[in-house]
């Protein structure tokens, strides 16, 4: 694959300061000019001002020019202008504004984390100590940023952007109205979903396990019950347990552990999933704040107003 990951999102708001307190409490390591970093991906979060809280820019890693170049030309097929600078090409999605940055980047390679043992039936991986999720005690750090799921106006227009533009491919479909959509090996990194105005739906962050999911979110809620959004569940399309907390500037972030791995494209076969399969395969059904966040209608008067 060309593309081989999601480098970072920058995420306008209009509240920064509590904003970036909040990802400095989600386990991010705070850099300068904004940015936050993650254990293994480096700086992959920058928080800026914003009237209105919106997906400012994504940038993805591409192999090398000649795949800035593969990226230029799909986007001229379509009628999107995009500016190739050098290291960097640079297109905004016409729906949304988002800006979209390719460039070359060397591939993320993470440290082997050994499986956490669990016991079951016949199996006994862990002899004579209890379980090292409820030992553990350090702070959660996400080990990566792992996508991002974008608000739009025009699902059509914003897919065709990311998959027929810049080269993201198709894992799974929610009917007509979302895509999730993959530039690396994870099952998404972008998930499109069709919405009365373009915003940002969530971020989403890879820790180490299940249990690392909730001892994250438990850590968030101690002193902060008013930032459960949805959790503990398990997704269908793509597979990974989550858990769904809401920063001061009303996005959402998950926490996710043991995402689907696409290594091979000819042997995943694109699903469509409708109703539930779309959102969960078990844990408690979703609030209708996580389907309709409740400051859109706001956040519909102020992309009108603008």
């Amino acid at each position: 694959m060309a593309l081989h990951r999601l480098s970072s999102v920058t995420m306008g708001v209009p509240n920064p300061g509590e904003t970036a307190a909040y990802y400095t409490d989600f386990g991010l390591q705070p850099q300068d000019d904004g940015w936050f970093a993650t254990r293994d991906g480096g700086r992959q979060l920058r928080v800026v001002p914003a009237p209105t809280r919106r997906l400012v820019e994504i940038r993805v890693g591409a192999d090398d020019t000649d795949d800035l170049a593969a990226a230029a030309a799909g986007l001229h097929r379509m009628g999107v202008s995009a500016e190739l600078d050098g290291d960097a090409l640079t297109a905004y999605e016409p729906a949304t504004g988002v800006r979209a940055v390719l460039q070359p980047e060397a591939r993320i390679t993470q440290p082997v984390t050994p499986a956490t043992p669990y016991n079951g039936p016949g199996r006994v991986e862990r002899h004579n100590v209890r379980a090292p999720g409820i030992v553990r005690d350090e702070r959660i750090q996400p080990r990566k940023l792992g996508h991002a799921v974008l608000g739009t106006t025009n699902f059509a227009a914003t897919t065709a952007f990311f998959r027929d533009g810049l080269g993201f491919k198709v894992s799974d479909l929610m009917g007509d109205v979302g895509a999730f959509l993959r530039c690396s090996a994870d099952h998404h990194n972008v998930l499109v979903l069709s919405a009365p105005v373009s915003f940002l739906h969530h971020t989403s962050w890879q820790v180490d396990d299940v249990d690392d999911v909730g001892r994250g979110a438990m850590a968030m809620l101690e002193d902060h019950p008013e930032r459960h959004v949805w959790g503990l569940g398990r997704h269908h399309a793509g597979s990974n347990f989550f858990w769904y907390l809401k920063d001061p500037a009303g996005n959402f972030s998950e926490y996710y552990s043991d995402m689907d791995c696409i290594v091979d494209d000819q042997l995943w076969t694109p699903e469509v999933h409708e109703g539930a399969k779309g959102l969960f395969s078990w844990g408690p059904p979703p609030p209708p704040s996580f389907i309709r966040p409740e400051d859109l209608a706001a956040l519909m008067t102020g992309s009108h107003s603008n």
